[in-house]
């Protein structure tokens, strides 16, 4: 007689992923919002959105680890979710000319900087070459996202702060700038790989 064996659920619907999938689907959501802002409501719709959005961002990393659900698709998808998010936030506040002007390379910096990374990161992998996120790191993406909050609240947000704007460009700037700090660590890890493998 065989004894059945229990159902095992699949790790693509545990916790964290489900979370990192609504992170997900908040993208397009608050992109929406941001090329038709009609009126005040729908800025603080994107606001609200992209917060929910922000706070999965800790908690399904928090969850995989207090729950042992680590995955390899979550591996895979969390850094994504995080990358489309503010990628795509940065283009609707350029559009919206919430970021323009000198500012416009604070932007360029995190963009060009996550294309590096990403890339960095598909290299070393092939290598089977793990490269740990650095508390620097995961600072400068909640800075990340704090100041795009700021922008993303932007004209709207005025009217409640007076000065929504300028903090959401000051701390975008020193995003910037650590992000300029933790691409560098990528880099040379990287750097240091391509010469260990040459040299091989």
């Amino acid at each position: 007689m065989t004894i059945a064996q229990p159902l095992r659920r699949s790790t693509a619907l545990n916790l964290p992923n489900v979370l990192t999938y609504v992170r997900l689907l908040a993208v397009p959501a608050v992109v929406a919002l941001l090329f038709w802002p009609r009126d005040d409501w729908m800025r603080w719709a994107a606001l609200a959105i992209f917060i929910v959005a922000g706070v999965t961002d800790y908690f399904d990393g928090y969850f995989a680890r207090a729950y042992a659900q680590q995955s390899a698709l979550g591996r895979m998808l969390d850094p994504i979710a995080d990358k489309l998010l503010v990628a795509a936030c940065l283009l609707m506040l350029v559009n919206s000319r919430t970021i323009q002007g000198i500012h416009l390379w604070a932007a360029i910096v995190i963009l060009c900087r996550e294309i590096l990374v990403s890339g960095l990161r598909e290299y070393l992998a092939d290598l089977k070459v793990s490269v740990p996120v650095s508390r620097v790191a995961k600072w400068k993406t909640a800075l990340q996202l704090v100041a795009v909050g700021f922008l993303i609240a932007g004209p709207t947000g005025e009217k409640v702060l007076p000065g929504t704007i300028a903090i959401g460009r000051v701390l975008l700037w020193i995003a910037a700038l650590l992000t300029l700090y933790t691409g560098w660590d990528y880099l040379k890890a990287g750097i240091r790989h391509v010469v260990d493998e040459s040299r091989a």
